[in-house]
């Protein structure tokens, strides 16, 4: 009795996720209402959609004549028809898109590719496939890195001024060497004479004096 519950409930497991996967994907009608015919811009049809895994893809162009083939993207961009990787021409074509990454169509009908029938998309991962929301951002930086370091406490400041008492060193200076009078005088020996003027004058003032006192 166990076993049978257990093998129930895997079986609504499986049938639970099934029913969320068809959920997630979706189906694009190529070109819309246009179709899959010459003269269609599915760039443009491309540019404002997202493609995901497990999305299909749903080409209608009535049979016979037009054919979608999947191709890498140098026959893509050549419009290469003889190296197709899937070729169908039902009329009706269903492609489930089952991995990520650029896939590539075209028309197997000569010179339809030219004529705008090519068709590329990127898939990108299915909804709940493990993509992070914050893929392609810049990872934050370690908390305090980028900022400049804190100086060590007392660097960069001023030198300590003298203490109260000191004396404060003084640098001498010495005088230059200043000519002597006599080398500046035009006239040594009348300066010499004139200096020497006034000792003759006393001598001769103590000869009278001596003169006078003699008996």
């Amino acid at each position: 009795m166990a076993e049978a519950m257990a093998a129930i409930m895997g079986a609504t497991a499986l049938l639970v996720l099934s029913l969320l996967v068809c959920a997630s994907a979706t189906v694009h009608t190529v070109g819309d209402s246009n179709g899959w015919s010459p003269g269609v811009d599915y760039r443009t049809w491309a540019g404002d959609k997202t493609f995901a895994v497990d999305d299909t893809l749903v080409f209608n162009y009535g049979g016979g004549f037009h054919s979608v083939q999947e191709v890498s993207s140098t026959d893509y961009a050549s419009c290469t028809t003889g190296n197709a990787l899937t070729s169908d021409s039902s009329g009706s074509t269903s492609i489930t898109l089952k991995t990520a990454g650029a896939h590539y169509f075209i028309c197997g009908a000569p010179g339809h590719c030219n004529q705008g029938m090519k068709l590329a998309v990127t898939v990108g991962v299915a909804a709940g496939g493990g993509g992070s929301s914050s893929e392609g951002t810049a990872p934050p930086l370690p908390v305090g890195e980028g900022t400049a370091p804190p100086l060590p406490i007392g660097e960069v400041t001023d030198p300590p001024l003298p203490t109260t008492g000191e004396t404060p060193r003084t640098r001498t200076f010495s005088t230059p060497n200043t000519p002597s009078l006599t080398s500046l005088d035009p006239n040594p020996q009348a300066s010499s004479t004139a200096m020497t003027s006034p000792s003759a004058a006393a001598f001769v003032s103590a000869a009278a004096m001596f003169l006078f006192a003699l008996p």
